[in-house]
């Protein structure tokens, strides 16, 4: 979608950003910007409370929680207790309300690249480039993990986690991985379920849809991908239905969820992704500096938005619904209002 190509009334200017909306298709949306967040580095990684009411941020060792509805920012949170020169693998969780740290989870051996958190709230899951993602029970005594770990065939794969996500009723959790390959695993017992194969290049960011039916994916090939796991969750419920064992994939075995949308149109690197809380929308951020908006049920962008001045690397959707969240390089964090019309 080449903005200069595209006729006046599809584009919408404001005073440092535009969106341009795709001219082949009924334009059905409308974005503005409503906040943006200056920081002192690079924004990693963007996420919105379960109530859509706060955002955290996370940058220059720092989390950072602002109020969706003001743009002000409430807390810093930083854990003094690490020098910056010391290598980070373990997860601190916090309380807000008192600024502390109410607990720390300590195991994997090499960077955290990914954080999750289960729609209870009682889960985190954690990828990390040792090669392993963890599920860490934040109400359980033991700070033991359930460690995710890839099959044997895999082992020798250049196969760090670049992130991770868990659906909405806790059965699955999913991770993208360097080789490029999408894994799904057990929530409860760890078997690896699925191996999705598909991409060509590193898998950075996925997302699962809000029915758990669907998860989106985004690679350093450019593209994004829609998985359809509908069967595989259907197969999971009526296991644990009757109270038995989903039983995983076998050395070598391929997993039955099949790719059925492929995305395309960006010109870089597909950084991060998101799913609306309806399920309509797909959101995605790339190096290519641009935020697309796609129709989830045709993999059509709608909605193109540009503004950001360096690579968009974490994208968010508010669970509360029409809030979109947006981390970049260049050191900003920016909160945006989408409405169908």
């Amino acid at each position: 979608m080449d903005p200069e190509n595209v006729p006046p009334e599809m584009k919408k200017d404001g005073s440092d950003w535009s969106a341009v909306f795709n001219p082949k298709v009924k334009r059905v949306l409308d974005v503005n910007l409503v906040h943006t967040l200056m920081h002192e580095s690079v924004v990693c990684c963007v996420r919105f409370s379960a109530d859509g009411k706060y955002l955290a941020t996370g940058s220059n060792r720092a989390a950072q929680i602002y109020d969706t509805k003001t743009g002000s920012k409430i807390v810093v949170l930083i854990d003094k207790s690490t020098s910056h020169t010391e290598n980070l693998y373990i997860r601190s969780i916090w309380d807000i309300d008192a600024g502390t740290i109410r607990r720390v989870f300590d195991g994997h051996q090499q960077e955290i690249y990914s954080l999750a958190f289960s729609s209870d709230g009682r889960l985190v899951v954690s990828g990390s480039g040792d090669k392993t993602a963890r599920i860490w029970d934040l109400e359980s005594a033991s700070a033991e993990a359930k460690v995710l770990s890839v099959s044997d065939r895999d082992s020798a794969h250049d196969t760090g986690v670049t992130s991770v996500a868990i659906s909405t009723s806790g059965h699955l959790v999913a991770a993208g991985f360097i080789d490029g390959v999408v894994r799904i695993w057990d929530a409860q017992t760890g078997a690896l379920l699925e191996r999705l194969p598909g991409h060509k290049d590193s898998v950075y960011s996925v997302a699962f849809t809000p029915d758990g039916k669907g998860l989106v994916s985004g690679s350093l090939d450019k593209t994004l991908k829609y998985w359809d796991v509908s069967g595989l969750v259907a197969q999971v419920k009526a296991k644990k239905k009757v109270g038995g064992t989903v039983v995983g994939l076998a050395d070598g075995e391929e997993g039955q969820s099949q790719c059925t949308m492929d995305f395309t149109g960006h010109t870089e690197f597909v950084l991060a992704v998101a799913v609306s809380h309806d399920g309509q929308w797909v959101v995605s951020g790339s190096k290519d500096r641009s935020v697309r908006f796609w129709d989830s049920r045709t993999a059509i962008v709608q909605c193109m938005l540009q503004g950001h001045k360096n690579s968009v690397i974490s994208v968010d959707m508010s669970p509360a619904g029409n809030v979109l969240a947006t981390g970049s390089g260049d050191w900003q964090a920016r909160i945006w209002i989408y409405n169908t019309i």
